[in-house]
């Protein structure tokens, strides 16, 4: 049995890498749509759109109105090229079938409070895809809707050199997902190469973990994680690396993560946490002083005397989580095996394993909120 779900897991992470090529060509067009909209580019906003395409919308009198594309486009010609006009968008969701798509963008404008959820019908026409409608809805959005949390994960698939399968924990960003959705913060993912990440320990058993691998948006947002050139650190209020195998390689040594996380740290006042082998991403963080951040603060993840030192996985490590803590200054802390453990100093919070994933969460809200106040 172990066997066959571990053959359908590959199989889901197979079709995903994949698809990667296509939802990346997809995820382009909606990019010009998105920055073109942002910095009143009418000739990037072009690229998106098919060129007999209509927008469907509301009026002042909330009544249907269908506008071109052409029409659309012409209103960013009124402000100024190339300057930032305040509105953000992100990609939330593509679910595509060969030759056409549907995606989805929220689109918000802080000025107004206003939150757009835009639905793209999208096509792909000589080797490019482009937007053949759009309709979309306006909401208020308040505060607390635009505190966001930015997920760590990493793209390996092996065990360093070897042909040893790995993953990000599934259970670990579950958890923690579920945990910072349900307290009202937004969720973006990032990883060192941008684009779909492979997936580990998933447990269809566990009725949350079985809800968010059939949940459409939330695994697209897997399918198509931001690079780290797309991340504004500015917009979060704390980073959370994930763990699983994959966490050891990839986004220790990248330098531009170790720079959105420690810009959010220490130019924002944010949080850094991290969960189980999630603690690899923190060891070669540093502060601008040159100072390790771990230096004299408590740390935790999981162990190196739990590791089976006899396993190939092991021997392909580039480190030890643990013993790189300790050499550089760190006092690492952990509970029995299969043991929730959580350590909180000052804005670094990490957890030993994915027991923990929840609790590393809530504290993070706990922290978030009295800052709030």
């Amino acid at each position: 049995m172990k066997n066959i779900f571990y053959t359908v897991v590959c199989i889901l992470i197979f079709n995903i890498t994949n698809a990667q090529s296509e939802e990346q060509l997809i995820s382009n067009s909606l990019i010009n749509y998105i920055e073109g909209t942002s910095y009143n580019r009418p000739e990037q906003i072009s690229k998106a759109f098919y060129k007999d395409a209509n927008l469907y919308l509301n009026n002042k009198n909330d009544e249907l109105w269908v506008v071109p594309s052409s029409e659309y486009i012409s209103w960013f010609t009124k402000g100024e090229q190339n300057k930032f006009n305040g509105r953000t968008g992100r990609i939330v969701a593509i679910d595509r079938e060969n030759d056409i798509a549907v995606a989805k963008v929220e689109i918000l404008i802080p000025s107004k409070q206003l939150r757009y959820t835009d639905l793209f019908l999208m096509k792909k026409l000589e080797e490019t895809w482009v937007i053949m409608s759009k309709s979309a809805s306006k909401r208020i959005f308040h505060k607390n809707n635009k505190d966001q949390i930015l997920f760590i994960v990493s793209n390996a698939h092996f065990y360093g050199d070897s042909k040893l399968k790995t993953g990000n924990s599934f259970a670990e960003i579950v958890k923690a997902f579920h945990t910072f959705k349900k307290a009202g913060y937004t969720i973006d993912f990032v990883s060192p190469e941008g684009g779909s990440v492979p997936l580990a320990y998933i447990n269809t058993s566990d009725n949350l973990q079985k809800e968010y691998l059939y949940n459409t948006n939330f695994m697209s947002a897997l399918k198509n994680t931001k690079t780290p050139n797309e991340i504004d650190p500015k917009k979060y209020k704390a980073v959370y690396y994930v763990g699983g195998g994959s966490a050891m390689y990839g986004v220790p040594e990248n330098k531009k993560i170790q720079d959105i996380s420690m810009e959010i740290y220490e130019q924002h006042n944010g949080i850094i946490s991290s969960v189980c082998h999630g603690t690899a991403g923190i060891v070669n963080l540093k502060t601008k002083d040159g100072k390790y951040l771990v230096q004299g603060k408590r740390v935790s993840g999981y162990p190196d005397n739990y590791e089976d030192s006899s396993k190939e996985y092991f021997k392909n490590f580039p480190f030890l989580i643990l013993k790189t803590i300790e050499e550089r200054g760190g006092t690492f802390k952990f509970s029995p095996r299969n043991s929730p453990h959580l350590e909180t100093d000052g804005n670094l919070i990490t957890g030993q394993n994915h027991l923990s994933s929840e609790i590393v969460a809530q504290k993070i809200i706990e922290i978030l909120s009295k800052k709030d106040i």
